[in-house]
């Protein structure tokens, strides 16, 4: 399946049920970057790695005197090592980058991660529970 029928939206990751997954998270969210006069510079850039780094699904918000159009900082920000765009919605793009260890929108691809997790924890092992204080 292409990514995108339209030319202008070829950045776009495929139509799967973790981008439908992603955007729906994503409407929630705040813009972490702003991307002003200057542009997509390597700073931005590098600001933009540092918040996916963090957050796993980021915000970005193009402000009116932006030289790049939407599209073609989406292209950009697509060239980027593993980051992947669940949308472009007027002047803001969606971004997304696994989380190395710790991924919340994809399963995790490690047994060992699965094992972890506390649904799969015996009850031996389970948090014990809270009390409140009388």
């Amino acid at each position: 399946m292409p990514a995108s029928t339209s030319p202008r939206k070829k950045s776009l990751m495929p139509a799967t049920e973790l981008r439908r997954r992603l955007r729906a998270a994503g409407h929630a969210l705040m813009p972490v970057v702003h991307i002003g006069k200057q542009g997509g510079t390597d700073a931005v850039l590098g600001q933009v790695m540092r918040a996916l780094l963090d957050h796993e699904l980021v915000k970005v918000k193009l402000g009116s005197e932006c030289p790049e159009t939407r599209f073609e900082l989406a292209e950009t920000f697509a060239s980027l090592p593993r980051v992947h765009v669940a949308q472009i919605l007027g002047r803001t793009i969606l971004l997304y980058k696994r989380h190395p260890k710790k991924p919340r929108f994809e399963k995790a691809e490690a047994v060992g991660d699965a094992q972890a997790s506390p649904r799969n924890r015996p009850a031996a092992l389970a948090d014990p529970p809270k009390h409140r204080g009388r």
